[in-house]
């Protein structure tokens, strides 16, 4: 591929979302108070938790750590720490710091930058899990059998102190190499296997598509990636999982709490799906479920690709769900279907709205207390609070996305590449190196390899488009 003739313009993203560039001066002056104030001491209410050993696993570079972990022994099982950012400790209900992360929702990613939730003094701050002191936090401990199920839960405010700050390719380095992880997370591949394995029998439907992301090119530019996940991440992903599914058993057993909701695979969408790995000539024995099937599949053939696309017709309409006593009850199904089970966002603090008030659900509840009446009053609104960030969210990441993968390509419209058929009608396509996802014209045959022709390579808009050979 010839080398880019323009570049992606993010700041155009930017002013098309309308994201706020600058927080107003009165939530930094709060912010910077909070972040001012001494580390909330271990006490009544608050333990002393920095003997735990905890470090945290985040892509490279990182400042906003909402997570650290640390796994041990336990009795014939395993105990789970996971240290979670207490924004609680730093954000006062009602004042303008509130406000603002209400208006906002979540934090919005793009390639040279993010648009935060909370100001940096207090996301890449104070508040955040860095391995440079005792910092305020809820710490989960979870204990599983032999087995990776979960069989007891508690939640606590607490101080921690986190011993270093990891990232996934250099722990999976290690463990590739055969060199020794750190004491905290020696058993997370023990562990992380165990709680993928059962999340499989569960049913939870993994699509693993090829992620795409925007990386720096190295020439001060920008390029696609396909982002490799390497084991080390589906473990940390599960350890998450795993804390979202306790906050939602605490959550449903009170009737009070707000859940993320995904139904599970219809029979007619999984009758659909089974006719598709049919027609690609994929063996999928009777009795196999779709998790398992997908479970089975390899990551990068064209078939494996075409059928891994066709399964995101399993898993459609996510959404949140509050509920809070008998006039509001939980959903008739609560379950999330990429996840096999009940889940509530509790993990992401610093970054997501929700698991604030997800968070403070489960502290109230696991230690027998009303749920406070400010997470009551803000429960009925947080649905559509993170329904339309999380569009913003999406929407931002994918028009990113679009106008790197058409300045990569702006060179080349007119000129044959080969792809892999994901879909025939309406026909879409994905061309490998550099890693672009596009609507294809003409006739397509499913999981084939194609050669077409670069049609459209627009920068501006993002728009890509291909037209297959006649």
């Amino acid at each position: 591929m010839p080398a880019a003739i323009t570049q992606p313009d993010f700041d155009a993203v930017r002013t098309e979302f309308a994201l706020p560039t600058e927080f107003p001066t009165d939530v930094l002056a709060e912010a910077a108070r909070a972040a001012a104030d001494d580390v909330p001491a271990a006490g009544p209410g608050r333990r002393d938790a920095t003997d735990v050993e905890l470090v945290t696993i985040d892509p490279p570079g990182s400042k906003d750590l909402d997570q650290a972990m640390g796994i041990v022994a336990h009795d014939d099982g395993y105990r789970v720490y996971y240290a979670i950012a207490d924004l609680a400790a730093v954000v006062v209900p009602g004042g303008v710091l509130d406000l603002e992360v209400h208006r906002r929702g979540q934090t919005v990613y793009l390639p040279d930058g993010s648009v935060p939730l909370h100001p940096p003094v207090l996301s890449e701050g104070a508040a955040s899990l860095l391995p440079d002191g005792p910092r305020p936090a809820v710490l989960w401990s979870i204990d599983l059998d032999a087995t990776g199920e979960r069989t007891a839960v508690a939640v606590e405010r607490a101080v921690v102190r986190s011993r270093a700050q990891l990232d996934y390719d250099g722990v999976q380095a290690d463990l590739d190499a055969g060199r020794p992880l750190p004491a905290a997370i020696t058993l997370l591949p023990t562990v992380g296997r165990l709680r993928r394995e059962l999340a499989v029998a569960r049913g939870a439907i993994e699509l693993e598509l090829p992620e795409q992301e925007v990386v720096p090119d190295g020439s001060g530019g920008w390029t696609a990636r396909a982002r490799a996940r390497v084991d080390v991440d589906t473990w940390n992903a599960e350890i998450s999982l795993l804390t979202g599914a306790a906050a939602a058993s605490l959550m449903l057993g009170a009737g009070v709490g707000v859940l993320r909701t995904l139904p599970g695979p219809d029979p007619d969408s999984v009758a659909a799906f089974r006719a598709t790995a049919a027609a690609l000539g994929a063996d999928w024995p009777a009795g196999t479920s779709a998790a398992r099937f997908l479970a089975g599949l390899p990551l990068d053939t064209p078939r494996a690709l075409a059928l891994r696309r066709a399964a995101t017709t399993l898993l459609r309409g996510a959404g949140y769900v509050a509920f809070d006593g008998p006039g509001s009850p939980p959903p008739a199904d609560p379950g999330h279907g990429g996840i096999g089970a009940p889940y509530a966002h509790v993990t992401a603090p610093l970054r997501r709205l929700v698991d604030r008030y997800g968070t403070e659900v489960c502290l109230a509840v696991a230690a027998g207390d009303p749920v406070p009446g400010w997470v009551r009053d803000a429960l009925p609104g947080l649905p559509a609070v993170m329904a339309a960030s999380d569009t913003v969210a999406n929407k931002v990441d994918r028009a990113c996305v679009d106008r790197t993968e058409a300045a990569l390509l702006a060179g080349c419209v007119g000129d044959g590449v080969e792809v892999i058929v994901l879909r025939e009608e309406p026909g879409e396509v994905y061309l490998a190196d550099p890693p672009v996802l596009a609507r294809c014209h003409g006739t397509l045959r499913l999981g084939e390899r194609a050669v077409v022709r670069v049609a459209v390579a627009d920068p501006a808009t993002g728009r890509v488009e291909f037209t297959a050979e006649p």
